[in-house]
């Protein structure tokens, strides 16, 4: 498979991740909505502050690959706007290698953290008293999710420059938005 179409390959699944994330909120705001609604009457379901909680780390796990391959992601450019697109292809690789490093190393580190609330069969410290692992399990599936889509998309553009493409991999690594160098 091509550079080129891993990455488009990887937009597709992404996109459909975004979909369901998305979802995930629409429903989120919907039951806060329906709490807030019930409250009115001397009701509530209880706990809306919690899952909202839950859902958002769930969601900004699972988000930020999204964000990666739309480059959505804050960058600091400053440097990079100066050298010409080999150079920019060069410094943007090294800041893919460095991302993923440290997306790996988050992932990593967040299986303990599972793995304990699996052993321990740990529950929240709140009245709903929610299992710990059915959160934390798609929290830790996003982190994984968002490492293999920085190393795969790292190797697609280290592919696009080894090739001679600058052009495609500032479109898949490059900093969005950019106004033309000097």
């Amino acid at each position: 498979m091509s550079a080129d179409a891993l990455i488009a390959l990887l937009r597709r699944l992404n996109r459909g991740v975004a979909y369901l994330v998305g979802l995930l909120l629409l429903g989120c705001a919907a039951f806060v909505l329906a709490d807030i609604l019930l409250r009115q009457i001397g009701q509530s379901f209880g706990g809306t502050d919690e899952i909202s909680g839950y859902v958002m780390a769930i969601a900004t796990s699972w988000g930020m690959a999204y964000t990666l391959l739309e480059l959505g992601h804050v960058r600091i450019d400053l440097v990079r706007r100066r050298p010409r697109p080999l150079g920019r292809a060069l410094l943007d690789l090294f800041s893919m290698v460095a991302t993923s490093a440290v997306i790996v190393t988050v992932a990593i580190k967040c299986w303990p953290v599972l793995e304990r609330s699996l052993t321990n069969g740990s529950r929240a410290n709140t009245p709903l008293e929610t299992p710990l692992a059915l959160v934390q399990g798609p929290w830790f599936a996003g982190w994984v999710w968002f490492a293999i889509m920085c190393c795969l998309t790292t190797l697609a553009a280290l592919a696009m420059v080894l090739r001679g493409d600058t052009a495609a991999s500032e479109r898949t690594i490059g900093a969005f938005g950019e106004a033309s160098p000097p």
